[in-house]
């Protein structure tokens, strides 16, 4: 499970003296507890990997969007700093599907779910990011969902 690697990553990076590795997996700890203490109230999700996923994926993209943020600010500094946390949380996250891969996957959902129009969109989503979290983009699958559907 990629909890329990976080978890052994810790604990070397703390035998290491890493700080920036360790600050970064400390960050990530801290948002998947957040994220269980959220989720009490609700279902627990059936795949914990799923969940972690989810939450790195997120993380990844606030790094992405700082990291252009500051180099259009000219702060190449906080930059770097963003770019080495985001090296760190991509190496927990779940390999990405290849384009020709993910369009595959999408259209067989389809099919499956036997979805014909865009009105089945969220139903197809739905689906797609319980079975794909983390191994897609979701603003790129939502376009391919809407090309297998239009």
């Amino acid at each position: 499970m990629i909890r329990d690697d976080i978890k052994a990553a810790t604990i070397t990076a703390m035998k290491a003296k890493d700080s920036v590795r360790l600050g970064t997996l400390r960050l990530i700890s801290a948002a998947l507890k957040n994220k269980d203490i959220e989720l009490r109230t609700g279902t627990a999700p059936t795949d914990d990997d799923v969940l972690v996923a989810d939450v790195l994926s997120k993380m990844a993209k606030q790094r992405r969007e700082s990291i252009e943020m500051y180099v259009t600010g000219g702060r190449p500094e906080l930059a770097d700093a963003e770019r080495a946390e985001l090296g760190v949380i991509e190496g927990f996250m779940p390999a990405q599907m290849a384009a020709g891969e993910a369009q595959a996957a999408v259209r067989a959902l389809v099919l499956e779910l036997g979805a014909t129009s865009v009105k089945d969109m969220g139903r197809v989503m739905a689906a797609v990011r319980e079975r794909f979290a983390g191994q897609l983009d979701m603003a790129q699958a939502s376009a391919m969902v809407k090309a297998a559907l239009g």
